[in-house]
């Protein structure tokens, strides 16, 4: 039990939070990618924090990778809302706003790959321990994704 729910339906609350916060973050870079802010900003931020928090939950002995880079993630949601909120996206709060959201929606993007090929059979076949060639082309293109992302954002946000 967790929160008072099955682990099932734990899981698919918190597989449900991770979809909300992966939808509204990419639609938040592409409207930042736009020049633009996205009205969907603070379900995403939201629900990144949540996401981050719900799976510290899961019932885990010691401290896994999930765990450091569900710190990072909850960092990186922490600043893009304190440059949002706090300060308004003046000067440099944008650009820290800016790569503060590339990082927390590449980081859950980068679970999920993950997650897609522990999960899915056919992904689980190509890359059975996740050190195979498949699961790298995979993760690097994401990050290639990411980067460019993060570049068009910087370049084209403005207030």
């Amino acid at each position: 039990m967790v929160l008072g729910m099955s682990l099932h339906v734990f899981t698919v609350v918190h597989v449900l939070i991770t979809v909300v916060e992966l939808v509204a973050g990419a639609l938040v870079m592409l409207k930042l990618m736009q020049g633009e802010l996205s009205g969907l900003t603070s379900t995403f931020l939201i629900s990144a924090g949540l996401t981050s928090v719900t799976g510290f939950l899961f019932p885990f002995h010691g401290i896994t990778p999930a765990d450091k880079l569900g710190v990072i993630t909850l960092l990186t949601t922490g600043v893009a809302a304190f440059a949002l909120y706090c300060f308004d996206l003046l000067g440099g709060w944008r650009r820290t706003f800016v790569i503060s959201v590339v990082i927390t929606l590449y980081f859950d993007a980068f679970v999920a790959v993950v997650q897609s090929f522990e999960k899915v059979p056919a992904l689980h076949a190509l890359a059975p321990t996740g050190n195979e060639l498949p699961f790298a082309i995979a993760q690097g293109v994401v990050l290639l994704m990411f980067l460019y992302f993060g570049f068009v954002s910087l370049k084209r946000f403005r207030l």
